[in-house]
């Protein structure tokens, strides 16, 4: 039997790279292509297992890292670094992304649809619409749970006309109150007890390298920014782990309002003055006002301060 196409998002896994994992695979096999499988990088976090809990199944299985010729279908990424181990040597078949595309490259011709949507899953949706395929109610809770997430319930500025129609429609095909579902969700994905400091600042960390400068921007939802800042003193003795063992040079965790859409970020590392070229910091923090978005606003920030 030939070997399954596995279908992944990136490491450290959110609500869209899992959700939008399972749904491709759904269309695949709804266009006749049983030969693939969604799995996943990471953990589950909270968020995503509430979207799972609903609809009473398991999280794709979890692996670490991908032979050589591995054929693989990439979902919510196409950067390297935020891959699985051996995606360099991997056949990479198709890519479906809305971020910047950044340090890829195939040796071989392959399918890559790239739009800057607010969340993976409405291009997803898009292509279940434009091929005249069903959509079906699990498939519509997923897709809805990951725009939910990603648009933090459409009140991010990664948000487009798009996610919001595609919302609206999944939402009526779901049969759930978008409003009433979707925070519930999120605040599910705010419960943080659970988790060590170090499992904290890993839960939804991007790695990306500029000019020589390697960073890493992570990010936390709360609906208290004081109660996640009472761990602060350990937060920074992780954050300061990681930079040691990874050679970073400047780490950023935002701690981000769900409610009031606000972020409270600390930075640390050797290259902090690049975030002090837009905001003072105060004991290695900063509140950025309506600042909600790693993509479109904190990574912009950074980038173009190195």
């Amino acid at each position: 039997m030939e070997e399954k196409i596995l279908i992944f998002g990136h490491k450290n896994p959110d609500t869209d790279t899992i959700c939008s994992s399972m749904v491709k695979q759904i269309l695949c096999e709804k266009e006749g292509n049983t030969n693939v499988k969604a799995v996943r990088l990471g953990n589950v976090n909270k968020e995503t297992q509430y979207a799972l809990d609903y609809l009473q199944i398991e999280a794709p299985e979890l692996i670490e890292k991908v032979e050589e010729g591995q054929k693989v279908i990439l979902i919510d990424h196409n950067e390297f670094n935020q891959s699985a181990d051996g995606i360099e040597n991997a056949k990479i078949i198709e890519v479906v992304d809305h971020h910047r595309i950044c340090n890829f490259q195939t040796t071989e011709p392959l399918y890559y649809t790239a739009r800057p949507f607010g969340c993976t899953a409405t291009i997803l949706y898009q292509e279940f619409v434009a091929k005249g395929i069903e959509i079906e109610k699990k498939e519509a809770v997923l897709m809805a749970s990951a725009i939910i997430s990603d648009t933090l319930l459409l009140k991010s500025p990664t948000t487009t006309k798009y996610d919001e129609k595609a919302l609206g429609e999944l939402g009526r095909i779901a049969g759930i109150d978008i409003n009433k579902y979707g925070l519930e969700m999120l605040k599910a994905g705010t419960d943080l007890d659970d988790f060590s400091e170090k499992e904290l600042i890993n839960l939804d960390a991007k790695k990306f390298e500029s000019k020589g400068v390697k960073c890493v921007i992570a990010q936390v939802n709360t609906v208290s920014i004081p109660d996640v800042l009472k761990r602060k003193e350990k937060l920074e003795e992780e954050m300061k782990n990681a930079i040691s063992e990874n050679g970073t040079d400047l780490f950023v965790l935002a701690i981000t309002d769900i409610l009031n859409s606000n972020s409270q970020i600390i930075a640390l590392g050797n290259r902090v003055d690049i975030i002090e070229k837009t905001c003072k910091l105060e004991d290695n923090m900063a509140l950025l006002e309506g600042v909600v978005s790693r993509k479109k606003q904190l990574l912009p920030m950074v980038e173009n301060n190195i």
